[in-house]
């Protein structure tokens, strides 16, 4: 039975702080309406991103103490309006294009869109958020209370909001963020975020020197398969526009999510694992291969019935789907600020057998040839937007019970995130739209830190299969 611990104190909007020119002249720099590729177009029936930053207090009087509660709010409101001015597509909303009859989405930004501005709710919560911060199970229930809502079941739909909750107990505040997933992926809200920080840092009240983010597609949609693919997203996860046809979020109550350190050392050693085993021409794997293979087995251990034979026929694949970053892949690449979505799903695929096989580090290496090989083949030595046309036919063609999804990628890195009281205690990843799914973030001296859900019966042998290769 869900247990309401948080309060909403206050509710109120912050609007982007208006810029000036020299000559004291308003300067904008975004247009009055941003298209969406396909690349944005494809979220649009994903719940929003939300990301979860708990602080505490050091225990002395150090510079990593939180400030008075009022004066950190105010800090973080003047910090988000002067970080707006650079992301105002943030404070814009969601739409379809006026007048249009050819199903085009389009951020709007024009001055009646981006008023009131982003939400931003104030809160108290009455348990102990230091524990939220410590444990390895999560408190799915205290996650989602802590982060704002942001209804994207209907257009117009706003693109952000934030929620600051303070705890009742123990000197501690949560800074929760949601995010239109059909606006950003996960590296465009981590530049927001780090932009957000620095300008906090500075004072919050005045826009630090920092890289201005870009949210023109048109070099995407220059692509002659890209428009027609924008529409084609639209009219399938949209057919009775304004309504969205949103995803439900996984019961969490079915679910246990938890959250494990893979540390620096333990990467290196399954990488050193993984090219021993592996067969004389597959290249050496990168972090982010040896840590999807060890996700994909132990999922697939887990997944696997104790009765099931060994069989290897076709029918006994189990897949692993996982994005990939196509920013740099594109050609011509994007400016390294671009501000949207610009992943590729890929899908890699291997007989349960290959992933559950006596000889782990033998596993291990069958996993991480599948992975390389999918990168290889589906975003590296092809056209990324190539396949467009097929993307929803693909990956609606796997079967759901034999799928796992990793998401986010360990390069982001989320303990950086210093609004100036100091690193995170945790933070976490609270939105999570598959049954099985695992996310990464980056964490402190090179480790990387794995928040994973699965079915409750599950979780156990995922977790003795996923340490046990770890430490072999």
């Amino acid at each position: 039975m869900n247990v309401r611990r948080v309060r909403v104190t206050e509710v109120s909007h912050v609007q982007p702080a208006e810029k000036t020119t020299n000559n004291n002249e308003p300067r904008d720099h975004h247009a009055a309406s941003i298209n969406l590729s396909p690349f944005d177009t494809m979220f649009l029936a994903l719940p929003p991103i939300q990301r979860l930053f708990i602080y505490h207090d050091d225990g002395g009087a150090g510079k990593d103490d939180l400030p008075p509660y009022p004066a950190l709010a105010r800090t973080l409101r003047a910090s988000l309006a002067a970080t707006l001015a650079l992301f105002t597509p943030l404070a814009g909303k969601l739409t379809a294009r006026s007048g249009s009859d050819s199903d085009d989405l389009v951020v709007d930004c024009s001055p009646e869109a981006v008023r009131p501005g982003v939400r931003f709710v104030e809160a108290e919560y009455s348990g102990d958020m230091l524990k939220l911060a410590r444990d390895v199970e999560h408190d799915a229930d205290a996650f989602l209370q802590l982060v704002p809502e942001l209804d994207v079941r209907r257009l117009p739909a706003p693109v952000l909001a934030v929620q600051v909750t303070r705890s009742a107990g123990a000197g501690a505040v949560a800074v929760g963020v949601s995010m239109h997933h059909a606006v950003a992926d996960g590296k465009s809200l981590w530049q927001f975020m780090r932009a957000w920080a620095a300008t906090s840092r500075d004072g919050g009240g005045e826009e630090v020197l920092l890289p201005t983010p870009t949210f023109e597609r048109a070099d995407i949609l220059r692509h002659p398969k890209a428009q027609p693919a924008a529409r084609q997203f639209a009219r399938l996860l949209a057919p009775d526009m304004p309504a969205m046809n949103t995803l439900p979020e996984p019961d969490w109550t079915r679910q246990s999510r938890r959250t494990y350190l893979v540390a620096a050392d333990q990467i290196l050693s399954l990488k050193r694992r993984i090219s021993q085993a592996a067969a004389k021409d597959q290249p050496p794997p990168t972090s982010y291969v040896a840590i999807a293979s060890v996700l994909w087995t132990s999922i697939a251990r887990a997944a696997k019935s104790p009765d099931q034979d060994d069989a290897t026929d076709d029918d006994d694949a189990y897949y692993f789907l996982f994005p990939a970053d196509c920013r740099r892949r594109l050609r011509p690449p994007l400016d390294p600020a671009f501000f949207g979505n610009c992943v590729k799903f890929c899908c890699a695929r291997a007989t349960t057998h290959d992933l559950c096989r006596h000889d782990a580090d033998d596993a291990l290496a069958r996993a991480a040839a599948a992975v390389g090989r999918a990168i290889r083949e589906q975003v590296e030595e092809e056209d990324p937007l190539g396949d467009v046309d097929r993307w929803a036919e693909t990956i609606q063609g796997i079967p759901r019970e034999r799928l796992a999804q990793q998401g986010s990628s360990h390069r982001f890195m989320a303990y950086e995130v210093d609004f100036g009281w100091g690193e995170p205690s945790r933070v976490e990843i609270v939105s999570v739209f598959n049954e099985t799914m695992a996310m990464l973030v980056g964490a402190r001296d090179g480790a990387v830190q794995v928040s994973v859900a699965l079915p409750r019966d599950r979780m156990d042998g995922f977790q003795d299969s996923f340490v046990s290769q770890l430490s072999a």
